[in-house]
């Protein structure tokens, strides 16, 4: 990957974010209208006027999930992972070289927060100046030099600074929509509990019928909201190595803490998708053929990858 400077990068994610953000409100509007069109038989004059009908009650439901979801995420995340507020005068270090990095680019300095573990690993999170933390394990304090916490430091506050933490949780919130969509369907196709119940099975409109299109509209819905997803988690990563060495002007203390993260990054936690956000989800190195197709639905590059092109910017 070509190295660029840090606001053709920001450039780049924000352009992201706006596809991003048109692209799922879309996909929910598809899907309704699939929905409706491959269920309703009176003919596609009635289709469009139940599409238009259906439209404002479709906004507030996913303006409220996307509302409860979005500004409780950061508390959610607190709780998942365990993690407590780092103190300054439990660890100056880690505050000063927080600090100096921020002073260095004018940005305000995040919330620290740290995780009792040995794994090695770190993440950023928050939605705005008074929300933005950045949490690491207390192993990666321990084991990294100042240079190679330096640089981790820096891809944390290199996303807060390109609005990742934000886009990944926009992303989060509405793949969650369509996964809550499809596991509803799936649960009432078994037991018939939420929508069909007794008429199921009367003709296309019935419940049987209505169930296994939102069913099977959701399933692909959900594929390709994870797929998208997953593809701009990992190019966030790449963004923010570029935007940790930016700040740094030190591509191989960034690299060094990789190569000593690498198969000691895994840290238990109550909720999947906040692994999204650390520092390394890769699972370790993946050459073989099944493990590169397993990329594809990777949250992160290979972490040996990236070090890869750590080690050759110059």
């Amino acid at each position: 990957m070509k190295f660029v400077g840090l606001h053709t990068q920001i450039r780049r994610n924000n352009t992201k974010s706006i596809f991003l953000l048109a692209a799922f409100p879309v996909m929910i509007l598809i899907g309704v209208y699939a929905v409706l069109y491959f269920t309703v038989a009176q003919g596609i004059e009635v289709v469009n006027a139940l599409f238009l009908r259906t439209l404002p009650f479709v906004f507030v439901a996913v303006g409220i999930w996307f509302a409860i979801a979005f500004f409780t995420h950061s508390k959610m995340i607190q709780l998942a992972t365990h993690a407590k507020p780092l103190e300054r005068k439990n660890n100056k270090r880690v505050y000063n070289l927080t600090e100096n990095l921020c002073m260095s680019v004018g940005m305000q300095m995040p919330k620290l927060y740290i995780i009792e573990t040995e794994a090695l690993n770190a993440f950023a999170s928050g939605i705005n100046e008074k929300t933005f933390s950045i949490t690491l394990t207390s192993g990666i304090v321990e084991q990294l030099t100042d240079e190679e916490l330096e640089g981790v430091i820096a891809h944390e506050l290199s996303h807060i600074r390109n609005k990742d933490v934000r886009l990944l949780i926009v992303t989060i919130v509405f793949v969650g929509i369509f996964g809550v969509v499809l596991d509803l369907a799936f649960r009432n196709l078994l037991y018939g509990r939420i929508w069909g119940g007794r008429n199921r099975n009367k003709g296309k409109g019935g419940g049987g019928g209505f169930i296994l299109v939102v069913l099977l509209v959701a399933v692909v819905l959900y594929f390709f909201s994870m797929i998208f997803k997953l593809a701009l988690s990992r190019s966030r990563e790449y963004m923010a190595d570029a935007g940790a060495v930016e700040l740094t002007r030190n591509s191989q203390a960034l690299a060094n803490a990789l190569k000593k993260v690498s198969g000691r990054s895994v840290i238990k936690t109550s909720n999947d998708e906040v692994r999204e956000l650390f520092l390394d989800n890769s699972g370790g190195k993946s050459k073989s053929f099944f493990s590169g197709i397993s990329n594809i639905f990777a949250t992160h590059p290979p972490i040996e990858k990236r070090i890869g092109i750590l080690e050759n910017m110059k």
